[in-house]
């Protein structure tokens, strides 16, 4: 009896054995669990050289930023798009001219060529760019990353993209029509830890969230918590709250959402948990990448995406001359702590992202 079934045992292992042995071997050497994968090694590698240029720079962030936009364009309850399509790219003409994605032409100038040279869809381009443009970004975790998309038959409808001026309702209402829970909506935030802005104030242009752009840390999470000063109450700015920070820039919609009670807790515990925000931020790419998409017709190619390096910072910390006492918080389940650290000095002014 022992016999047979060390022999029952030996033939599951060797069928696991064969069941996970990698289907193929690619031209650099590298082994797959899908050949697909293959075509893809040298995508990775240009995107890394030509358009990141190997840096967690201003390619990278607004290859992320895109693959927001582009996939947001989904509803579960309506028609209002094709989803993860690259339907950015490919109806361009129609969407760049949509307000809440100014400033995103620069990218698609990018990457519609690079598409196009490689032979993937507009739709893989983006995704697939966008987990390779955070393995640049230290700190930043792996994301579950498929490709096989076609390409887009129809353009998103305007509206689909949540502006940063609306007000909280509108933007959890619109996330919800297209799957995301609140929770869901604080962790892709999470991306604007590497994220500044261009055309909301165009003579500022490349500011950033937070004072760790290069940094996939949770950063932004604290700062946003401190006390801002209001812009007076009229023009563009009416009811924006400037970040306390010389040369920071916030976003109305990060100080509502860091401050609603739906949110507010989420956002305070990103502020003290690198890792849990990190694994929620890629959960939640993951599902984003997949909106209008058939996830068993699509090849998951993980594998190749290279882990991005530690961040120097594993926790928040309050930037130079900011203490506990200048945080805005929300009474919740855990209390903030009072200990976190702060950077020496007298004040923190916050640098542009270089140019690319």
């Amino acid at each position: 009896m022992l016999s047979a079934a060390l022999v029952s045992l030996a033939l599951v292992s060797g069928a696991f054995a064969r069941a996970i042995k990698p289907r193929a071997v690619c031209a650099d050497g590298t082994t797959v669990s899908n050949a697909a994968c293959c075509a893809f090694i040298p995508v990775r590698d240009d995107l890394i050289n030509d358009i990141f240029e190997g840096t967690c720079g201003e390619n990278a962030h607004s290859t992320v930023r895109i693959a927001f936009h582009d996939a947001i364009g989904w509803s579960d309850f309506s028609d209002k798009g094709g989803g993860a399509d690259g339907s950015m790219i490919a109806f361009g003409d129609i969407e760049l001219a949509f307000e809440a994605n100014a400033g995103i032409d620069e990218i698609v100038e990018d990457l519609q060529p690079f598409a196009l040279a490689h032979g993937i869809s507009f739709g893989d381009v983006i995704q697939f760019g966008s987990s390779v443009a955070l393995s640049l970004c230290p700190g930043a975790p792996l994301v579950q990353t498929f490709v096989g998309r076609a390409n887009a038959t129809e353009p998103a409808v305007d509206g689909t993209v949540p502006d940063p001026f609306n007000p909280v309702d509108m933007i959890l209402a619109r996330m919800l029509d297209a799957g995301f829970q609140p929770e869901e909506v604080i962790a892709l935030l999470a991306s604007h830890t590497i994220a500044a802005q261009d055309e909301i104030e165009p003579a500022i242009e490349r500011s950033p969230f937070d004072s760790t752009p290069a940094l996939f840390d949770n950063q932004v999470f604290l700062e946003v918590l401190l006390q801002g000063t209001a812009f007076p109450g009229n023009g563009s700015h009416e009811g924006e709250v400037e970040s306390p920070l010389p040369g920071e820039f916030r976003l109305q919609s990060d100080r509502d959402l860091a401050r609603d009670p739906r949110t507010a807790c989420t956002w305070q515990s990103f502020a003290l948990d690198h890792d849990t925000m990190a694994q929620k931020f890629s959960a939640a790419m993951t599902k984003l990448s997949l909106l209008g998409q058939f996830q068993d017709q699509l090849v998951d190619c993980t594998e190749i995406i290279p882990q991005a390096p530690p961040s120097s910072r594993s926790q928040a910390f309050f930037p130079a001359g900011k203490t506990f006492d200048d945080l805005e918080l929300t009474a919740c389940d855990n209390a903030f702590p009072t200990t976190l650290l702060t950077q020496e000095g007298t004040t923190t002014s916050v640098a542009r992202v270089p140019p690319q």
